[in-house]
This record gives C-alpha cells, sequence and structure tokens, in this order.
C-alpha cells in the first residue's frame, strides 16, 4: 500500500509519528497552513510559520523517508482578524517556493463577510500562481457552508477540477461530486468521519475524483488514518488498485497540477536506520514536475 496523505498537520506531530506512517505505506505528505489553537497576532507570525513549512517541515520529514508538500493560506478562522489581513500580500512570494502544491486551507469557519472576502481573495491568487486549491469546509452548518463555497469557487471562475474541496460527509458529498470537483473526507476517531462511513461514500460515489485524509493535528487525531481506510476498503471487497487509486494516484493528479510534486525516493534514507543529519530534503530531481 503506498500512501500520499493530502491533508497532514505534521508541524503537530513527532517524528514517532512520521516513523509510524512510513511503516504504514506512508511516501509523502501535504501539509496545509492552518489554525494553531493559539491566535496570532500579526503577519509575522505567519510568516514564521510558513517559513518552516517550506524549510524546516520538509527537512524533517526527509529524514523520515517522506516526501514533504505544503500548501500556504491564511486559514478562514483568522481571517476575522484584522491584525493577520496583512499576511495576503506575503503569500504571493510563498506561493512560488519548492514544494508549495496548492494555495490552503482557505474557505468558511464563521461564514463572515471577512471570510467570504479573504476567501475570494485566496481564490484569484491560486489562479494567478496556476496552483490548484485546498477548501476547508465549516464544521457548524457544514451544508450551507458548503453551498457557500461553492457558489464562491464558481464566481471565481477556477476550474472545479482545481478545487478540492474537503471535510465532507453524507450531507455534502453529492454537492461537491456534482460540481466535478474533487472530494475529500478527513478520517477522526471522533469526529468528521470514520472508515466505515467513508467506504461506504467510495463505494456509492465511486473512487474517482474522491480523496482521503487523516488531517492529524494537535488535537485527538491519527495520522495513520489513511492505511486504516485503506485495509477497511480491503475487507469490503475494494481491490488493491482502488486503494491504490484513493490513497495514492488520485492525491498525485490533483496535487501535480502545481508541477511541484517530488514522489521519488529520499536519497540516502534507508528504512530502519538513524536518520542521516545530511540527507538532502530536496533531492536530485528536478523541483518542477512530477516524479512518481
Amino acid at each position: 500500500m503506498r500512501i500520499l496523505d493530502p491533508h497532514i498537520h505534521m508541524t503537530s506531530r513527532t517524528t514517532d509519528d512520521y516513523e509510524a506512517m512510513y511503516a504504514a505505506g506512508v511516501r509523502a505528505v501535504v501539509e496545509p497552513a492552518f489554525w494553531l489553537g493559539q491566535p496570532r497576532t500579526s503577519a509575522g507570525s505567519f510568516t514564521d510559520y510558513f517559513d518552516s513549512l517550506v524549510g524546516w517541515e520538509r527537512f524533517r520529514a526527509a529524514q523520515f523517508g517522506i516526501r514533504h508538500h505544503a500548501a500556504i493560506a491564511l486559514n478562514p478562522k483568522e481571517a476575522n482578524d484584522p491584525r493577520c489581513r496583512e499576511v495576503l500580500t506575503e503569500i504571493p512570494r510563498y506561493l512560488l517556493k519548492d514544494g508549495v502544491v496548492a494555495v490552503g486551507e482557505v474557505g468558511f469557519d464563521s461564514m463572515t463577510p471577512a471570510e467570504d472576502d479573504v476567501f475570494a481573495a485566496q481564490l484569484e491568487l491560486a489562479r494567478d500562481a496556476d496552483l490548484p486549491v485546498l477548501v476547508h469546509t465549516p464544521h457548524r452548518d457544514k451544508l450551507a457552508g458548503t453551498r457557500r463555497t461553492l457558489d464562491v469557487v464558481r464566481e471565481s471562475g477556477l476550474p472545479p477540477e482545481r478545487v478540492l474541496v474537503d471535510h465532507l460527509n453524507e450531507t455534502t458529498v453529492a454537492l461537491v461530486h456534482d460540481a466535478g470537483m474533487w472530494a475529500g473526507f478527513s478520517v477522526y476517531p471522533d469526529t468528521k468521519m470514520d472508515e466505515r462511513r467513508t467506504v461506504a461514500l467510495l463505494r456509492e460515489y465511486g473512487t474517482a475524483r474522491m480523496i482521503v485524509n487523516s488531517a492529524a493535528d494537535w488535537g485527538r487525531s491519527d495520522p495513520l488514518k489513511t492505511a486504516r481506510t485503506g485495509h477497511e476498503m480491503l475487507a469490503a471487497g475494494f481491490t488493491d488498485d482502488d486503494v491504490d487509486q484513493v490513497l495514492w494516484r488520485n492525491p498525485v493528479e490533483f496535487y501535480g497540477q502545481s508541477g511541484n510534486l517530488v514522489l521519488d525516493p529520499v536519497p540516502g534514507f534507508v528504512a530502519g536506520e538513524p536518520p542521516a543529519p545530511g540527507v538532502e530534503f530536496e533531492g536530485s530531481s528536478v523541483l518542477r514536475g512530477v516524479r512518481a
């Protein structure tokens, strides 16, 4: 089983998690910028965070044999704080950096006018940078939030195949599926979706343009939920090829639209051995272009 976890917040996880993920088949991840729990108070705290996503975290992941990529954005929750809006002028330069494969997470938290404005502005940034977009749907009033999300995306003029709408469930997947966008499911221990519910939706809607992620962060979450969902798919009668499509080929196809995925093995990494201090995190391949 090979896995690209398309939405996971490794800044919040330990090196033990990286080791367990590699053992479970994870070979690449995408880490979208998000709310850290403690509110930020200035644009400078965002740029420090973005620097860590495109620098240190890539290096840390490579020490454990995993290719790390990032999505950059002002997250929906902090879009409501006027002190943070200044970071929108900084984001374009980060969208040009190696390993950045999308704009995200963007979208809605409480569906405020400020969130609406910031969402639309960042969709424009994605269009200008020629990058796909990872969209966060709200945890409250999810159906209305998803409907508004689709309206804002349509108003932006972005092609639907360039948009992944995440944190979906049984009430929202049909809207996204019918809109021609990618459908994302976050599998959690207690909230969002679990393995069986996700597999039931895969059976109903098929495996095309369906994305499964762990969204593991600083809360109660599990970075192995992608692998656990793959095993649940097999137990439910899906084939190895079906699992590979959902856990690897689909996220590769979506984020591959950026031209920035690097998927070849990390040079110098040997499974089961201590990480080498000098291991390259960029590797020898050209960073623009998908290497499978």
